[in-house]
């Protein structure tokens, strides 16, 4: 049994670890940190837990980590850079919040207007999309989890990019997110009152996830490359449903997703024209890849469904865990979504 530690295990995605954690063979759960909750029992502030008998949740110093191989950081952005200064050299680390994904410092500054508090370990990061990264994840120290939209996007257009099959100037991504991808800290933005019977753009334009798309799709074209990506609030609490415009073929972008993901066991590529659904992969670590033609002969829509908490942050970096430690990738990750 390998032992684990969750930073941050009070907050939505700390959940949804505890509870992929929970039912695997090969990780114990060594401790939970919370600090503004530490002393509190689990079940307190998970009650859907209780049936698990978790320890309570204790603050950072309480911890030892010298009994611990493994760090999950579902911490705030600018958190986990300083914690992790004061980890020892020697654990295994993957981190769900922004702190480590851009390879660079300076578009870290840039999108977050805050210097990068450990550049060194920035070097030793490896991005943590699974499906392309999967050998360097194996033996990274440091793995930096996606964020959930970014994940939604470049799933279905990585592939795409990499071959030239689609015109890299002109990739528009609408997406719609449910508010759980806000995080539990109160807002009052995210009240009921507020969001219900609503649906509105946020961060139009400037939205940090956008350094990503950024930093890969020019990676994998080997040229810079500019997305147009608009990210809307919906009233649900988990699931993104990404619907991506492109000029290229259909039916060539239609058969190179399949060849990509014929043997990935949570990338699902539907028939040509079917569309996905939140509904049908929530709870799940399932990517649900969908390709219909448009009206014009020379431009293609693609969607893309997740759950923001799972396939696009925990279940993401369960998954890594899994790599990371030379177990079977799919350990403890072939839950069903949830219906309805």
């Amino acid at each position: 049994m390998k032992k684990v530690v969750i930073l941050g295990a009070s907050g939505y995605t700390g959940a949804e670890l505890v509870k992929i954690l929970a039912g695997h063979n090969y990780f114990e759960i060594e401790a939970l940190v919370a600090d503004r909750k530490a002393g509190q029992p689990y079940e307190r502030v998970f009650p859907h837990l209780r049936h698990l008998g978790l320890p309570k949740l204790v603050a950072l110093t309480e911890v030892n980590f010298g009994n611990v191989d493994l760090v999950f950081g579902a911490l705030p952005h600018a958190t986990t850079q300083t914690v992790l200064l004061d980890l020892p050299k020697t654990l295994r680390i993957i981190d769900l919040s922004a702190d480590f994904r851009l390879y660079d410092t300076s578009k870290y500054e840039e999108w977050y207007k805050m210097p990068h508090m450990a550049p060194n370990l920035q070097k030793e990061a490896v991005y943590g999309l699974t499906e392309f990264y999967r050998d360097k994840i194996k033996s990274a120290r440091i793995v930096a989890c996606t964020g959930c939209n970014s994940a939604a996007g470049l799933l279905p257009l990585l592939p795409l990019v990499a071959k030239n099959i689609i015109d890299h100037s002109n990739i528009i991504v609408d997406l719609a997110t449910g508010v759980s991808g806000a995080g539990r800290s109160p807002n009052e933005n995210m009240l009921h009152s507020e969001i219900s019977e609503s649906f509105s753009a946020y961060k139009v334009a400037q939205h940090r996830h956008l350094a990503e798309f950024d930093q890969e799709l020019s990676k994998m074209a080997g040229e810079k490359i500019e997305i147009t990506f608009t990210p809307h609030l919906i009233p649900q609490n988990r699931g993104i449903l990404a619907t991506i415009y492109v000029t290229g073929s259909a039916e060539a972008i239609y058969h190179e997703l399949t060849v990509t993901y014929e043997n990935e066991p949570f990338v699902i590529v539907l028939p040509f024209g079917e569309i996905p659904s939140t509904k049908h992969v929530r709870g799940s670590n399932y990517c649900h890849i969908g390709v219909a033609q448009d009206r014009s002969s020379k431009k293609a829509i693609l969607f893309s469904a997740i759950d923001n908490l799972t396939k696009g942050s925990a279940g993401q970096a369960v998954q890594n865990a899994n790599l990371m430690f030379g177990f079977k990738e799919t350990e403890s990750l072939m839950m069903a979504p949830l219906y309805p």
